[in-house]
């Protein structure tokens, strides 16, 4: 048997012209396709018509599949030969998990590859007319998560800090802003 591997790809920020063309290489690749519920669902005609598409989409308290069973989809498949396409909105590394998902098909011993993809961060502000960074006017920029541990005692961000080092900074959240950003907030 071919030993199988998975590919971590970014599916962009919605709209398909913005897909990678590496994305679109592995998703016609695929054998199976486990995707999240941002991407856009024209993206999953891209994969062969016999590719299996599996539907790993979360929400705040919603999750259809959680992270471990997830990681073990992922493990299986590509211990049984198949190429893996593990399709997330944005890109991979930017609060998609990607890297939970990295780690544990490291510790399984099986082949990767992460396909980046266009963040929201940027494209989102930009489709908007907004640059995240001018010259003469904002240096820098930071993202942060709407949605950090619930299991961590306080947010990891000093807000304090933030509020003064950064030019730009966006924040990603379905539901802005968090008790504990409010309360952080409001002693800067």
């Amino acid at each position: 048997m071919r030993p199988g591997r998975v590919s971590l790809v970014g599916a962009g920020p919605g709209d398909p012209g913005l897909l990678t063309v590496r994305a679109a290489e592995r998703l016609r690749e695929a054998h199976v396709v486990v995707y999240d519920r941002l991407v856009n669902p024209e993206l999953l005609d891209l994969a062969p018509p016999e590719a299996l598409r599996i539907h790993a989409g979360k929400r705040v308290g919603a999750h259809c599949l959680p992270q471990a069973a997830i990681n073990a989809l992922l493990i299986r498949h590509a211990s049984e030969g198949r190429f893996v396409v593990r399709l997330k909105g944005g890109d991979p590394f930017v609060f998609g998990r990607g890297g939970e998902e990295a780690l544990a098909l490291a510790r399984a011993g099986i082949a990767f590859e992460v396909v980046p993809g266009v963040s929201s961060a940027i494209a989102a502000p930009a489709y908007a007319g907004i640059p995240v960074t001018h010259r003469g006017i904002a240096a820098s920029f930071a993202v942060l998560t709407g949605h950090e541990d619930p299991s961590k005692e306080s947010d990891a961000v000093d807000w304090r800090a933030l509020a003064t080092a950064v030019d730009t900074w966006t924040r990603w959240s379905s539901s802005w802003p968090s008790a504990r950003f409010r309360e952080s907030w409001g002693r800067c």
